[in-house]
């Protein structure tokens, strides 16, 4: 199935239809580096229904850096500059309440006791609105299992305990374990928040699922739009037959491109090894053709983290937490060090457009220089899945973004 441009639109026009007239409107979309979602079309489009009743867009950046005014304009058309706000995730949320140690330690299998504050930008709780649109795309993630649904209000519009302590969660409970389920741990912290602290909140969430049709177009293939969890579970159930591909047999090397519009640090950039490792052989290799890669971290404080402990494996990570109150202040950054280590496991080697080689294997990464391994793997040339080069049989991904790759024999249910 391929949905139009005037079929979503006719979609969406229904299912606002039925909610009845809205006189104060806010919309929390993701930011660009959810590009590729599809949701800069449904935020026009919302805005095209509701005029000037539409007040206020919050992009849901999480930790990320605030859009640019030409991001914006590339995602969003014709939505007027003027009606964006940037979240400020240390210092504009609420807390709505929060959900207790005794659920953290049952759902974290004993790992975590910590409570878990259900914080969001202070704007959906006091701006007043009469209708929240949540917009967003359910993919495979790292962190919750599946992205989106109210990931995209608790950690896309979140407050840094928040942030931190879910992505520690999914990190200390297991990585492997959750890609590609909706139900996880971290979604049952969620979900507990939504039910408890969130029913005041008129929050309605727009989700598309979007994959490549036969011309390698991205489309949007579902579109699910709801206030409950149905809807997120039929779309992750899509997701999982678009997006989620089970291998047959390991990869010996991979090569993934990073396209430097979306992906500019190793924060985003290390997609790359989230959605392949479990499809990589041991001893593997995984290139990462990252032109765009200039940083680590796209928050300051977390940068200086990563440099210094680099992507060392999950037990001197968790060592390092309990060493350095820095780092135990930062959980989301210790989540993401053992995210993106391969655990001694398989190479990853970059091959970045603006780093050095020093900064590179500072972090416990390969190096690999850019224009040499460009040149033999050359993306306009390579097709996404199996391809030979130099007699080598490499797999390509062309945007790690978009899907999750499993060996059949790694993943367990």
């Amino acid at each position: 199935m391929e949905m139009s441009t005037q079929e979503v639109r006719s979609n969406l026009f229904q299912a606002l239809d039925k909610l009845g007239p809205r006189h104060k409107v806010l919309a929390v979309p993701p930011d660009f580096t959810r590009m590729h979602s599809q949701s800069g079309l449904l935020t026009e489009q919302a805005w095209e229904y509701y005029g000037d009743k539409l007040v206020d867009v919050l992009p849901a950046l999480g930790t990320h850096k605030p859009m640019t005014d030409k991001e914006i304009a590339t995602m969003y058309g014709a939505v007027p500059r003027a009606l964006f706000r940037v979240h400020d995730w240390r210092n504009d949320i609420v807390t709505l309440g929060e959900v207790p140690g005794d659920f953290m330690y049952e759902v974290s299998e004993g790992k975590l006791d910590y409570t878990w504050p259900a914080q969001v930008n202070k704007l959906l709780r006091d701006g007043g609105h009469d209708l929240i649109l949540s917009i967003g795309q359910v993919v495979p993630h790292e962190v919750v299992g599946m992205a989106n649904y109210n990931k995209n209000i608790f950690v896309g519009t979140g407050g840094s305990i928040g942030i931190h302590r879910s992505h520690f969660l999914g990190a200390v409970y297991g990585m492997e374990r959750m890609m590609g389920r909706a139900d996880t741990p971290v979604r049952r912290v969620l979900n507990y928040a939504s039910d408890h602290f969130a029913k005041n909140l008129p929050i309605v969430y727009i989700q598309t699922v979007v994959g490549k049709n036969a011309e390698g177009k991205l489309v949007i293939r579902g579109l699910y739009i709801g206030d409950d969890t149905e809807c997120f579970e039929l779309a992750a159930a899509l997701s999982l037959k678009v997006n989620f591909k089970m291998m047959d047999r390991e990869i010996k090397k991979a090569v993934v491109f990073l396209d430097p519009h979306e992906f500019k640090s190793t924060w985003l950039g290390n997609k790359s090894v989230y959605r392949t490792r479990m499809a990589l052989a041991d001893n593997a290799e995984l290139i990462v053709l990252a032109p765009g890669v200039h940083e680590f971290g796209e928050d300051a404080a977390i940068d200086v983290l990563i440099r210094k402990y680099g992507y060392c494996g999950t037990p001197r990570t968790l060592e390092a937490v309990k060493e350095d109150p820095q780092l135990a202040g930062n959980l989301s950054a210790a989540a993401h060090l053992i995210h993106g280590s391969s655990e001694g496991r398989f190479t990853i080697r970059y091959c970045p457009g603006h780093l050095t080689r020093e900064e590179i294997e500072g972090v416990s990464f390969a190096y690999g220089d850019l224009t040499e391994m460009r040149a033999k793997y050359n993306p306009d040339k390579l097709e996404d899945g199996w391809n030979i080069v130099d007699g080598e049989e490499i797999f390509y991904i062309s945007n790690p973004g978009l899907g999750l790759w499993a060996y059949k024999g790694r993943f367990n249910d």
